[in-house]
Parts: C-alpha cells; structure tokens; sequence
C-alpha cells in the first residue's frame, strides 16, 4: 500500500509535466523537446536555491519562472528566426545542460537535510497525528505522513487545474486555443500569433520546470540527468488521459491529463514490483507510450469492423 501511495503522489507531482506537455502538444501542437532541459532546469534552480537558505515556496516560484524563460527562448527561436520547432527545442535543451550544470555547481545536490515543501506538510502531520504515526486502509497498514503528503498534492494539483481552466477560458486562453486551431483566422482578427506562441511555450515550461521543482523536494535530491525521457513521459500521461476520457473539451481534457499521469506512474510502479529490471524502464516506457498511441486507432478499427459485421448479418 505505501508503494502505491507513494507511487500515486509521483503521478500527481509530474501531473504538472502532463499539464505542460498538454499545453505545447495539444494546443500549439508543437513538439517541444525543451522539456527535457526545463525539467532538470526547474529541479536545479528549486535545490540550488533551497540549499542557499531560500524559502522553498519562493524557490519554486523562481523554478516556474526559469521554466518560463527557456520556453520563451523556444518560442522566440522558433517563431522569430523560423527554426522547425523540434530543432529549436533540441537547441534550448542542449544549452540547458551546461547551464544546470552551472546552476547546480556539480552534477547532484542533495536535499534530505534541507527544510522543503514537504518537510513542512511532514511536521504538520506529525504535530496532528503524531510522529510514526500509522493508519489502516483496506487491511494494509500506512504510515499516516505519506496520506499527507498525497493529499497535499492532490489540492496542489486540483488547484492547478482549476487555474489552469480559468485561464484557457480568458481572452487569451481562448486566442492561444484559437491560434493553435486555425493561426490565420486568428491573425486577420488581429492576433498576434507569434507573441500567443511564445506566451503558450514559455507557460508549458513553467509547469515542467515547476514539476521537476517538486519532485526533486519530494525525491530529496536533483540531478542533472533527471530530465532524460520526460518528453515521452508527459506525452504517454496526455495520450492515455485522452484514451480513457473521450470528451475533448478543456477541462475534462486536463483532467485526462492528470489521470493519466498516475496511471501511468501506477503501471511503472507494478512493472517495477513485478521484477522489471529498472535499466529496462525506459524500454518499458517506451513500449507503454507505443501501446497508448496505437490503441485509439485499433478500438476504432475494430468499432468499424463490428458494425460491418452487423450490417451484413
């Protein structure tokens, strides 16, 4: 149970990469490879500051901004100096590992002795519950801080989310949905469609870098190669949000984007408990993000097949 706990609190941290990958691959439809960078970029600036005596609300936020910056750079790249999108990414994310590199000052900082986010929602548990305090649910014994810790991010993420729909529902939510549906019908109403390009891209970075930010505080560490697989990460979480979830508008659209993210993480956590080798998760990731992407297709195939069959008989 505290496995899946644990794995369930995962899936809701980097709810906030799905989040961001939603806003660059489904409304800009812009595959962005700058994730890959940002991700470890808003872990490093989060652990560097925090080891620094910053408050670790306040080296978040500076974690969102940097993300910010590295997608606006992106989008910049992309829309001002016409670079194909896919290499104008792989451009940002390449230059983002010297610089986390140079942030971190080395290649890992640890963070099990530093006061965090979730060193806060820890004390607050063991002031209300007690220290070592254990809870039973369905038969299993858990320690009652991981239920803390879980439900912490569940309201973070929920507020995200309600965030997240407001926003998409503002005048420039709706020009930045409208730009990545049909750019030129949004340009002769007087859109600037570079500019909404370059808003979406740097806000898609900003949740990734934040996401990396949290999860370095929940793991107890950054690394610089913590980055490596995250794009495929998010967009598996997206994809099997969208499988499960058929109602393509926005909100349930983000909701898919969460669901999926602990979906996923769940299936990795069974995988891994299974015996998987963990040198073989990315191949396993891989394989996931494969079946993902496939299956809408062979559910409709065989959608269609059936009704011929029917029609026949």
């Amino acid at each position: 149970m505290s496995l899946l706990i644990g794995s369930i609190t995962i899936g809701l941290i980097l709810a906030l990469l799905a989040l961001g990958i939603f806003i660059s691959f489904r409304i800009f439809d812009f595959p962005d490879i700058t994730v890959e960078g940002s991700f470890t970029f808003g872990a490093s600036a989060g652990a560097a500051l925090i080891v620094a005596g910053v408050n670790p609300l306040v080296a978040s936020l500076v974690s969102f901004l940097a993300g910010m910056a590295a997608g606006a750079i992106t989008g910049v790249i992309h829309t001002r100096f016409r670079i194909n999108p896919l290499l104008a990414g792989i451009l940002v994310m390449t230059a983002l590992y010297s610089i986390n590199l140079h942030v971190m000052g080395k290649s890992n900082i640890p963070l099990l002795s530093e006061t965090t986010v979730f060193t806060w929602i820890e004390n607050l548990s063991n002031r209300v519950s007690g220290i070592d305090a254990r809870t039973i649910i369905i038969g299993w014994e858990v320690a009652t801080r991981d239920l803390w810790l879980l439900m912490f991010c569940f309201l973070a993420i929920l507020m995200f989310c309600c965030i997240l729909w407001w926003f998409f529902k503002t005048n420039i939510g709706t020009a930045m949905r409208a730009t990545g549906d049909n750019d030129q019908m949004i340009r002769a109403l007087g859109v600037n469609t570079k500019w909404m390009i370059i808003a979406g891209i740097a806000l898609s970075n900003g949740f990734v870098a934040l996401s990396g930010a949290m999860l370095a505080q929940y793991q107890g560490f950054a690394d610089v190669q913590m980055g490596i697989g995250m794009m495929v990460w998010g967009l598996a979480s997206v994809i099997i949000g969208e499988s499960i979830i058929n109602d393509r508008s926005v909100g349930m659209v983000i909701a898919g984007a969460v669901i999926g993210s602990v979906l996923f993480r769940l299936l990795v956590a069974i995988a891994l408990r299974w015996g998987l080798n963990p040198n073989d998760l990315k191949i396993i990731t891989a394989v996931f993000v494969f079946i993902a992407l496939i299956l809408p297709g062979l559910l409709k195939y065989r959608k269609r097949l059936t009704l011929k069959r029917g029609a026949h008989a």
